[in-house]
Protein backbone atom coordinates (compact mmCIF):
# COMPACT_ATOMS: atom_id res chain seq x y z
CA UNK A 1 0.00 0.00 0.00
CA UNK A 2 1.30 3.46 -0.93
CA UNK A 3 -0.16 6.56 0.71
CA UNK A 4 0.61 10.03 -0.58
CA UNK A 5 1.36 12.48 2.22
CA UNK A 6 1.69 16.27 2.30
CA UNK A 7 3.03 17.94 5.43
CA UNK A 8 3.32 21.67 6.06
CA UNK A 9 6.58 22.99 7.50
CA UNK A 10 7.25 26.74 7.77
CA UNK A 11 4.15 27.19 5.54
CA UNK A 12 5.88 25.06 2.87
CA UNK A 13 4.25 21.89 1.47
CA UNK A 14 6.52 18.86 1.93
CA UNK A 15 5.37 15.98 -0.27
CA UNK A 16 6.07 12.33 0.43
CA UNK A 17 4.90 8.73 0.14
CA UNK A 18 4.42 6.10 2.82
CA UNK A 19 4.99 2.53 1.60
CA UNK A 20 3.35 0.00 3.93
CA UNK A 21 4.04 -3.74 3.88
CA UNK A 22 1.28 -6.33 3.91
CA UNK A 23 0.05 -7.81 7.15
CA UNK A 24 -0.61 -6.40 10.56
CA UNK A 25 1.77 -4.17 12.40
CA UNK A 26 3.45 -2.74 14.17
CA UNK A 27 5.98 -2.32 11.38
CA UNK A 28 9.50 -0.97 11.87
CA UNK A 29 9.91 2.27 9.92
CA UNK A 30 12.64 3.64 7.68
CA UNK A 31 12.68 7.29 6.61
CA UNK A 32 14.72 7.83 3.45
CA UNK A 33 16.49 11.18 3.01
CA UNK A 34 17.65 12.10 -0.49
CA UNK A 35 20.77 14.08 -1.25
CA UNK A 36 21.21 17.56 -2.70
CA UNK A 37 20.01 17.41 -6.32
CA UNK A 38 22.81 17.58 -8.88
CA UNK A 39 20.68 19.02 -11.66
CA UNK A 40 21.80 16.25 -14.02
CA UNK A 41 19.16 14.35 -16.03
CA UNK A 42 18.16 11.06 -14.47
CA UNK A 43 18.66 7.78 -16.29
CA UNK A 44 15.22 6.67 -17.58
CA UNK A 45 15.97 3.19 -16.25
CA UNK A 46 16.49 4.56 -12.74
CA UNK A 47 13.38 4.03 -10.64
CA UNK A 48 14.51 6.68 -8.16
CA UNK A 49 13.66 6.73 -4.50
CA UNK A 50 10.21 5.12 -5.01
CA UNK A 51 12.01 2.01 -6.26
CA UNK A 52 14.26 2.00 -3.18
CA UNK A 53 11.25 2.49 -0.88
CA UNK A 54 9.45 -0.41 -2.54
CA UNK A 55 12.50 -2.62 -2.06
CA UNK A 56 12.78 -1.76 1.63
CA UNK A 57 9.03 -2.24 2.05
CA UNK A 58 9.31 -5.77 0.64
CA UNK A 59 11.76 -6.47 3.48
CA UNK A 60 8.94 -5.81 5.96
CA UNK A 61 9.59 -2.15 6.77
CA UNK A 62 7.27 0.82 6.45
CA UNK A 63 9.31 3.08 4.16
CA UNK A 64 8.75 6.82 3.94
CA UNK A 65 10.22 8.91 1.13
CA UNK A 66 9.77 12.63 0.70
CA UNK A 67 11.23 15.64 -1.06
CA UNK A 68 12.98 18.19 1.11
CA UNK A 69 12.04 21.82 0.50
CA UNK A 70 13.25 23.05 -2.88
CA UNK A 71 13.27 19.55 -4.38
CA UNK A 72 10.76 17.46 -6.29
CA UNK A 73 7.12 18.30 -5.71
CA UNK A 74 7.75 20.05 -2.41
CA UNK A 75 7.64 23.81 -2.23
CA UNK A 76 10.14 26.32 -1.00
CA UNK A 77 13.84 26.77 -1.62
CA UNK A 78 16.90 24.66 -0.84
CA UNK A 79 18.10 25.49 2.66
CA UNK A 80 20.00 22.98 4.80
CA UNK A 81 18.69 24.32 8.11
CA UNK A 82 15.22 24.10 6.64
CA UNK A 83 15.90 20.50 5.58
CA UNK A 84 16.54 19.66 9.25
CA UNK A 85 13.16 21.14 10.17
CA UNK A 86 11.52 19.16 7.36
CA UNK A 87 13.00 15.92 8.69
CA UNK A 88 11.87 16.65 12.25
CA UNK A 89 8.33 17.20 10.95
CA UNK A 90 8.48 13.86 9.11
CA UNK A 91 9.59 12.13 12.31
CA UNK A 92 6.67 13.80 14.14
CA UNK A 93 4.32 12.40 11.48
CA UNK A 94 5.72 8.87 11.60
CA UNK A 95 5.83 8.86 15.41
CA UNK A 96 2.09 9.63 15.55
CA UNK A 97 1.04 6.94 13.06
CA UNK A 98 -0.75 3.87 14.40
CA UNK A 99 0.69 0.59 13.16
CA UNK A 100 4.34 1.67 13.24
CA UNK A 101 6.87 0.38 15.76
CA UNK A 102 8.14 3.42 17.63
CA UNK A 103 11.10 1.45 18.96
CA UNK A 104 12.42 1.05 15.41
CA UNK A 105 12.35 4.31 13.49
CA UNK A 106 15.55 4.44 11.45
CA UNK A 107 16.90 7.12 9.12
CA UNK A 108 18.53 6.20 5.80
CA UNK A 109 20.30 9.17 4.24
CA UNK A 110 22.34 9.81 1.12
CA UNK A 111 25.03 12.49 0.82
CA UNK A 112 23.53 15.82 1.97
CA UNK A 113 20.46 13.95 3.22
CA UNK A 114 22.74 11.71 5.27
CA UNK A 115 24.31 14.81 6.81
CA UNK A 116 20.87 16.07 7.84
CA UNK A 117 19.98 12.59 9.16
CA UNK A 118 23.04 12.52 11.44
CA UNK A 119 22.42 16.07 12.66
CA UNK A 120 18.75 15.36 13.39
CA UNK A 121 19.29 11.95 15.01
CA UNK A 122 21.87 13.40 17.40
CA UNK A 123 19.21 15.81 18.64
CA UNK A 124 16.13 13.56 18.48
CA UNK A 125 16.14 10.40 20.58
CA UNK A 126 13.06 9.05 18.80
CA UNK A 127 15.40 7.96 16.02
CA UNK A 128 16.54 4.39 16.73
CA UNK A 129 19.50 4.28 14.31
CA UNK A 130 21.07 5.90 11.25
CA UNK A 131 22.42 4.49 8.00
CA UNK A 132 24.45 7.22 6.26
CA UNK A 133 25.56 6.64 2.68
CA UNK A 134 28.23 8.79 0.99
CA UNK A 135 28.00 11.27 3.84
CA UNK A 136 30.31 14.28 4.02
CA UNK A 137 32.00 14.90 7.35
CA UNK A 138 31.73 18.60 6.54
CA UNK A 139 30.92 20.79 3.56
CA UNK A 140 34.43 21.55 2.41
CA UNK A 141 33.35 23.81 -0.44
CA UNK A 142 32.72 26.51 2.20
CA UNK A 143 36.48 26.76 2.73
CA UNK A 144 36.98 27.55 -0.95
CA UNK A 145 34.32 30.23 -1.33
CA UNK A 146 35.46 33.62 -2.48
CA UNK A 147 32.17 34.59 -4.11
CA UNK A 148 29.24 33.07 -2.14
CA UNK A 149 26.67 34.26 -4.65
CA UNK A 150 28.07 31.78 -7.20
CA UNK A 151 26.92 28.88 -5.01
CA UNK A 152 23.44 30.37 -4.84
CA UNK A 153 23.47 31.03 -8.59
CA UNK A 154 24.32 27.36 -9.16
CA UNK A 155 21.42 26.11 -7.04
CA UNK A 156 19.15 28.65 -8.71
CA UNK A 157 20.22 27.40 -12.15
CA UNK A 158 19.25 23.81 -11.33
CA UNK A 159 15.89 24.85 -9.92
CA UNK A 160 16.17 24.18 -6.19
CA UNK A 161 16.38 27.86 -5.27
CA UNK A 162 13.21 29.12 -6.92
CA UNK A 163 12.43 32.53 -5.52
CA UNK A 164 14.36 35.59 -6.69
CA UNK A 165 14.30 37.09 -3.18
CA UNK A 166 15.78 33.97 -1.52
CA UNK A 167 17.84 33.82 0.60
CA UNK A 168 17.11 36.94 2.59
CA UNK A 169 20.56 36.62 4.17
CA UNK A 170 23.39 34.88 2.31
CA UNK A 171 25.39 34.68 5.55
CA UNK A 172 22.58 32.92 7.43
CA UNK A 173 21.93 30.57 4.51
CA UNK A 174 25.59 29.56 4.34
CA UNK A 175 25.58 29.19 8.12
CA UNK A 176 23.18 26.28 7.73
CA UNK A 177 25.98 24.18 6.23
CA UNK A 178 28.17 24.83 9.28
CA UNK A 179 25.29 24.18 11.67
CA UNK A 180 24.56 20.75 10.18
CA UNK A 181 28.24 19.60 9.89
CA UNK A 182 28.04 15.85 10.64
CA UNK A 183 31.51 15.67 12.20
CA UNK A 184 30.22 17.92 15.00
CA UNK A 185 27.17 15.75 15.74
CA UNK A 186 27.95 12.13 14.88
CA UNK A 187 29.08 11.27 18.41
CA UNK A 188 25.60 12.15 19.65
CA UNK A 189 24.01 9.15 17.94
CA UNK A 190 25.53 6.61 20.38
CA UNK A 191 24.43 4.37 22.01
CA UNK A 192 22.07 3.98 19.05
CA UNK A 193 23.63 2.16 16.08
CA UNK A 194 25.27 3.91 13.12
CA UNK A 195 26.10 2.47 9.72
CA UNK A 196 28.39 4.39 7.36
CA UNK A 197 28.46 3.19 3.74
CA UNK A 198 30.92 4.73 1.30
CA UNK A 199 32.33 3.93 -2.13
CA UNK A 200 36.10 3.77 -2.45
CA UNK A 201 35.80 5.66 -5.76
CA UNK A 202 33.42 8.36 -4.62
CA UNK A 203 34.14 11.26 -6.93
CA UNK A 204 32.17 13.80 -4.87
CA UNK A 205 32.86 12.97 -1.21
CA UNK A 206 36.23 11.32 -0.55
CA UNK A 207 36.35 8.11 1.49
CA UNK A 208 38.36 10.01 4.10
CA UNK A 209 35.11 11.71 5.17
CA UNK A 210 33.60 8.36 6.17
CA UNK A 211 36.75 7.39 8.05
CA UNK A 212 36.68 10.65 10.00
CA UNK A 213 33.03 10.15 10.90
CA UNK A 214 33.67 6.56 11.95
CA UNK A 215 36.55 7.62 14.20
CA UNK A 216 34.45 10.31 15.90
CA UNK A 217 31.31 8.17 16.31
CA UNK A 218 30.52 6.16 19.43
CA UNK A 219 29.60 2.49 19.60
CA UNK A 220 27.87 0.62 18.11
CA UNK A 221 29.14 1.66 14.69
CA UNK A 222 29.99 0.02 11.39
CA UNK A 223 31.81 1.22 8.28
CA UNK A 224 31.14 -0.58 5.00
CA UNK A 225 33.45 0.40 2.12
CA UNK A 226 32.05 -0.61 -1.25
CA UNK A 227 34.75 -1.59 -3.73
CA UNK A 228 34.55 0.26 -7.04
CA UNK A 229 31.52 2.34 -6.02
CA UNK A 230 31.11 6.03 -6.71
CA UNK A 231 28.89 8.59 -5.05
CA UNK A 232 25.42 7.43 -6.10
CA UNK A 233 25.04 4.53 -3.71
CA UNK A 234 21.26 4.41 -4.02
CA UNK A 235 21.83 2.65 -7.35
CA UNK A 236 24.53 0.34 -6.03
CA UNK A 237 23.39 -3.22 -5.25
CA UNK A 238 26.12 -4.13 -2.73
CA UNK A 239 25.59 -0.86 -0.84
CA UNK A 240 21.83 -1.34 -0.53
CA UNK A 241 22.31 -4.97 0.50
CA UNK A 242 24.57 -3.73 3.32
CA UNK A 243 21.84 -1.30 4.38
CA UNK A 244 19.10 -3.98 4.27
CA UNK A 245 21.17 -6.40 6.33
CA UNK A 246 21.99 -3.69 8.88
CA UNK A 247 18.32 -2.68 9.19
CA UNK A 248 17.27 -6.28 9.86
CA UNK A 249 20.07 -6.86 12.36
CA UNK A 250 19.33 -3.55 14.09
CA UNK A 251 15.68 -4.48 14.57
CA UNK A 252 16.47 -8.01 15.75
CA UNK A 253 19.17 -6.85 18.17
CA UNK A 254 16.90 -4.36 19.89
CA UNK A 255 13.71 -6.45 19.79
Amino acid sequence: MINRVTLTVDDIPIVGELHLPEGGGPHPAVCICHGIPSGKPRDPADGGYPELAARICREGFAAFIFSFRGAGESGGNFDLSGWARDLTAVIDYLWALPGLDRAHLSLLGFSGGAAVAIYTAARDKRVSGVAACACPAEFTFLNELDEPHKVIDHFRSIGIIRDASFPASVEAWLGGFNEVRPIDHVAGIAPRPLLLVHGDRDETVALSHARRLYEKAGEPKQLAVIDGAGHRLRQNGPAIRQVSLWLKNHCQASA
